[in-house]
């Protein structure tokens, strides 16, 4: 009778576990929509709440390279400061070129030491001190992209000259 009784009791156990499963699998898979719909509602409050933040302290969104007199002639730039603000904030010699206004040879001399910055250009660098990598890349997604220059028409040589005369000819 022992043996009836267990049969009888695991069958039972075997019917409510898969009438158990098929009630709450189509919730389960509800729950998981739910909880990636959470996730990207906090993920947006948070970027809302910080901008409100930003709003309410009065402060601007838009960061700029302003800076004192007296820092700027205390500032030391040596080629090695230069390089290590420049990898600091990650950009290229050409990023830094634009925020200060000056060209990518300009950045490279001054990175090996031939050439020191001088006047709004020393001051640029000096504020980019005290910016974050953020602002610094919203200051280059602001900031006008230069087109290639066009390169100027090849000269021809009296060959060619000549072989488009003899074609023409033809």
């Amino acid at each position: 009778m022992g043996k009836l009784e267990f049969i009888i009791k695991s069958e039972i156990q075997r019917l409510a576990k898969r009438e158990v499963r098929s009630t709450f699998r189509p919730l389960r898979k509800e729950v998981w929509g739910m909880k990636i719909k959470l996730s990207n509602l906090i993920k947006n409050f948070a970027v809302l709440d910080r901008l409100a933040k930003e709003a309410s302290k009065g402060k601007s969104t838009e960061p700029k390279l302003e800076v004192s007199a007296e820092e700027v002639k205390a500032s030391r730039l040596t080629p090695d400061r230069i390089r290590g603000l420049r990898k600091k904030l990650g950009i290229s010699m050409r990023e830094l070129g634009i925020l200060t206004g000056s060209s990518l040879g300009a950045v490279l001399l001054w990175e090996k030491g031939k050439f020191k910055p001088r006047g709004d250009k020393k001051a640029a660098l000096v504020a980019l001190r005290k910016i974050r990598k953020r602002d610094v890349r919203k200051m280059l997604a602001e900031k006008p992209v230069e087109t290639k220059r066009e390169e100027p028409p090849k000269k021809s040589s009296k060959r060619t000259k000549e072989k488009k005369l003899l074609g023409k000819r033809k």
